[in-house]
């Protein structure tokens, strides 16, 4: 992630505070009423539970009104949260209004305080694919259709492994991490397998026509329709660009690129970054040897190569049930199962997980988990493949992975466990017998419960640490419910997957949902260095989202716009700035937003 010191001299955004102070975003009476609901919507048989909060006693009632409108659609009384507080508001209640089903557009009124308009629709959630897929598009390396420009076409040369220090390979496409311009197998292979997740799930119960299964760009992601879903044609620039990654036998790249990328904002197209070949020329491409790396200072702490192979061997699985049929595709699928088998017998070798370079800086990904994703490649290999073999592994890997995480953790190491849910265990979930279904379902709820319990810490009932990519981990929380329910049918956690899957949509102390160009209000100054140098926006960017705020003033680099405009809804528990200035909270991230579009997909009834 980029990381860039910049000036706090700069002026206030003097007009950003108006418009808050316009649209609720800031206290303009010590009795004003804050209310904070999805600005997307609801489902009709789906959880609404809006929050109000102010620093005085609230008012009893509330209403729900068509927009437009003050006659009342919905009153209901509202239900005090006794001692809680957050920031300088120490009266908090929800407003539960889940028996209105009619479909329509509406406001939350209480006194004279009114919401954002949301919907309530079949389907609330519509929009979110499409917008998510907008923004991966943007992060494409090689060629990118947002800026219609090719960019790091000497990608790369390699460190480590069976070639020469120095030779070159072609590891050009994929995405950009996140603000910064670094590719990661790490996270580019859990997005890529989300992704065909995520379109078995549309594919399996949806209208093909339905949001997230739209056909607008072309394989190149350039507009006009190409007879390919998008969300395909985003799936299949990663696994192209992985197939690169296994160039032969025993051979597997894990990262392009390091912090030396970190030599201020430019271009893709413009690099001018110098990793020993000349300013903007060839990047170093990591091999993935299961040891400790670091050409600079900093050494990552590696045991294994098993975590990315899991997770390679799963997209790669997952290409070969998405076009296996098609005769058109046929080689292809053929050619991504063999890629998968080879792989993950690395991973089988040599488990343990194989974390990030740095280079001049402290920060790396550090996953140390990984009996997750070789569950999750065997189980795809087995779907693939019917050989008992691969689910034998699958079975006892999952026993091994279990209910591993950060669920019910205060804090826990950048990307330590990850990815932040076991897809693995759903997948697996149906292809075992009703014992052993049972235990894969168990692993769920014992996460989800500890997230029930870390929940009941703030008003919002958001039961994730608030470490850096927060939002990440919601996302995980709220897929993880949907998915638990759909393996045992116990719809009991509805209420806490609706409560923390609103917090992205806008029920959260600073009102934004969490998503930029979705919503009433989302993120307009992220730490994006396209946007900032570009003048344009894009939908779809997840941000990393709130964090504790001893997390904030530790980092290097980062600062702020002063005064702050979100300062009255800040907290010791959780502080977010819309502000270029702040990667902690406000950098966009490839992998959250990819599995947003799961999240989407599954939840797309909204409960």
């Amino acid at each position: 992630m980029t990381r860039t010191t910049r000036s706090r001299s700069q002026p206030i955004r003097v007009a950003a505070v108006i418009a808050a102070v316009m649209f609720g975003s800031v206290p303009s009476s010590a009795a004003e009423v804050f209310l904070r609901a999805s600005q997307l919507g609801y489902s009709p048989g789906g959880v609404k539970v809006a929050l109000a909060f102010s620093e005085a006693e609230l008012p009893p009632v509330f209403v729900v009104t068509p927009e437009g409108s003050d006659g009342p659609a919905f009153e209901g009384r509202a239900a005090v949260l006794p001692g809680e507080s957050w920031g300088r508001f120490t009266s908090h209640a929800e407003l539960d209004f889940t028996s209105l089903t009619k479909p329509g557009r509406y406001v939350l009124r209480m006194g004279t305080s009114r919401s954002l308009p949301f919907t309530i629709a079949r389907e609330p959630l519509a929009e979110l694919p499409d917008a998510l897929l907008e923004f991966m598009r943007q992060q494409r390396c090689g060629y990118n259709p947002w800026l219609k420009s090719k960019c790091h076409q000497l990608d790369g040369r390699t460190a480590y492994g069976p070639r020469a220090a120095g030779t070159e390979i072609d590891a050009r496409g994929g995405w950009h991490d996140a603000a910064d311009l670094l590719k990661y197998h790490m996270t580019s292979g859990n997005a890529t397998a989300q992704m065909l997740v995520a379109y078995l799930e549309g594919t399996r119960r949806r209208d093909p026509r339905s949001a997230g299964l739209a056909d607008r760009v072309d394989a190149q992601g350039d507009p006009g329709g190409n007879g390919v879903p998008d969300l395909l044609d985003e799936a299949r620039w990663g696994l192209e660009w992985m197939l690169k990654l296994h160039p032969g036998p025993g051979e597997l790249y894990h990262q392009v690129a390091d912090d030396r990328d970190h030599a201020g904002f430019r271009l893709p197209q413009d690099e001018i970054a110098d990793y020993g070949w000349g300013k903007g020329g060839a990047r170093v491409v990591y091999f993935a040897d299961g040891r400790p790396q670091g050409l600079g200072k900093y050494q990552s702490k590696s045991t294994g190569v098993a975590n990315i192979a899991g997770r390679y061997a799963a997209a790669m699985a997952l290409a070969y049930q998405v076009w296996k049929d098609d005769p058109r595709e046929r080689a292809f699928a053929d050619r991504c199962l063999k890629a998968g088998r080879e792989v993950y017998a690395m991973g089988r070798d040599r488990e343990g997980s194989q974390q990030g370079n740095s280079y001049g800086a402290p920060y790396r990904y550090e996953e140390s988990t990984w009996a997750d994703d070789m569950e999750w490649g065997a189980a795809e290999l087995h779907r693939a493949t019917g050989e008992a073999g691969y689910l034998g592994d699958a079975k006892r890997y999952a026993a091994l992975a279990a209910a591993e995480g950060w669920m019910g953790l205060e804090r826990a190491p950048h990307y330590g466990f990850y990815p932040f849910m076991n897809l693995g265990h759903y997948r697996l979930h149906d292809q075992v017998d009703e014992e052993f279904r049972n235990r894969l379902a168990g692993y769920y709820r014992v996460g989800i419960e500890r997230c029930v319990k870390a929940g009941l810490g703030n008003p919002y009932r958001v039961g994730v640490p608030f470490i850096w990519c927060s939002n990440n981990l919601v996302v995980a929380l709220v897929t993880q419910c949907e998915l638990y329910e759909r393996m045992s049918g116990d719809a009991s956690f509805r209420g806490l997957a609706a409560r923390n899957r609103d917090w992205l949509l806008g029920r959260n102390p600073w009102g934004f949902a969490m998503f930029s160009g979705v919503g009433g209000r989302s993120p307009g100054d992220v730490h994006l260095q396209t946007t900032r140098l570009t003048g344009r926006s894009v939908r779809g960017a997840l941000v990393d989202g709130p964090v504790y705020e001893r997390i904030f003033r530790s980092q290097l680099g980062v600062s702020i716009t002063e005064p702050d405009p979100l300062g009255p809804f800040q907290d010791a528990r959780a502080v977010y700035h819309d502000d270029l200035k702040d990667y902690v909270t406000n950098e966009p991230t490839m992998d959250g937003t990819a599995s947003a579009i799961l999240m989407a997909i599954l939840g797309g009834r909204g409960g």
